[in-house]
């Protein structure tokens, strides 16, 4: 028996959720007294060794093409490993990558699916695990029903930690991509320095910014502190800024470390996507703006006043740090 992780990589690197996830799966192991085999699929450019200093007694590599984004594919790939593995638990991150194989890999394995993870099962038969519960406002303590369970961990809720095992093993799985009845004509990824799922600091702006050529100041702000930028569902609908960087119960769900929100009122869609965030600080004109109530700093003034001051404060502290 084992508890299985797929290693999710983006243009042939791992991402940081992947050592989250590795984490999470070694510890799960650990407590069940079961080893933890990392998968990894197509073609990766990282050192899959490198896992092994997460925690995977294991790494099998899947021999195949999946650069077509192919769901199907991929689940039925991971599955088939799943079987050959023994394995009673699959973890997954609970990207949007995860989310397209989650329910797919499930029904392979004929498993339970529990999304939106925080910790590791607190009992194993059956299987009871915390996971986040109304859009991130609340918890509940969720139960298998089968004797398989696949687990998706939510995005920056596990810390990653190192625990390098000099005996972990590699190996190779040979899969035959399937026909699918869905083919990519066109991938238009994110033009962005920073992915917004990997993000440890995210800058966002919405319509207060009041244009798209205003948007100078939030790169700027952003490109200081390391950080991805975002917007509000308005401001993408109406072509300012790319969907892509949509944040929001429609958008993506982010859980940074901190979130500056900049003319952005707070309407409970747009929490419902980036409550996750340890720290939310809100900038806005309006101190009846919904987003006041949410956060943890706010600064009532005018965005074109407070982000410039902010930018140069940021930059005289580097300049002195």
């Amino acid at each position: 028996m084992s508890v299985l992780v797929f290693a999710e990589s983006w243009n042939g690197s791992f991402k940081k959720g992947t050592f989250e996830a590795i984490t999470f799966a070694h510890d799960t192991a650990k407590k069940l007294n079961l080893s933890c085999v990392a998968v990894t699929l197509g073609n990766i450019n990282d050192d899959i060794n490198s896992l092994s200093n997460y925690g995977a007694d294991k790494v099998i590599s899947v021999n195949s093409d999946f650069d077509s984004c192919d769901n199907k594919g991929m689940s039925s790939a991971l599955a088939q490993v799943a079987k050959q593995e023994n394995a009673s638990i699959f973890v997954i991150s609970n990207s949007n990558t995860g989310k397209c194989i989650g329910p797919r890999l499930s029904i392979d394995l004929d498993a339970s699916y529990i999304s939106n993870v925080v910790e590791t099962p607190s009992e194993s038969s059956p299987i009871k695990i915390k996971k986040k519960a109304f859009s991130g406002k609340a918890f509940e303590i969720a139960q298998t029903t089968s004797s398989k369970c696949v687990l998706a961990l939510s995005p920056n809720a596990y810390t990653i930690t190192e625990n390098p095992n000099p005996n972990c093993q590699t190996d190779t799985f040979d899969f035959t991509t399937e026909s699918s009845n869905v083919t990519s004509e066109k991938v238009e990824k994110s033009s962005g320095k920073i992915s917004l799922a990997e993000a440890e600091v995210v800058v966002s702006a919405g319509r207060g910014l009041k244009g798209p050529e205003n948007w100078g100041m939030i790169e700027e702000l952003a490109d200081l502190l390391d950080a991805g930028t975002a917007c509000s569902k308005p401001v993408s609908d109406i072509g300012w800024r790319p969907h892509s960087e949509h944040v929001g119960q429609t958008g993506k769900a982010i859980a940074p470390n901190l979130y500056i929100a900049v003319g952005i009122s707070g309407a409970i869609q747009h929490l419902a996507g980036v409550n996750s965030s340890k720290v939310m600080v809100a900038i806005n004109t309006d101190p009846e703006a919904p987003f006041f109530k949410a956060a943890d700093y706010g600064i009532v003034g005018d965005a074109f006043e407070v982000v410039p001051r902010l930018i140069e404060e940021i930059k005289n502290f580097k300049a002195n740090n």
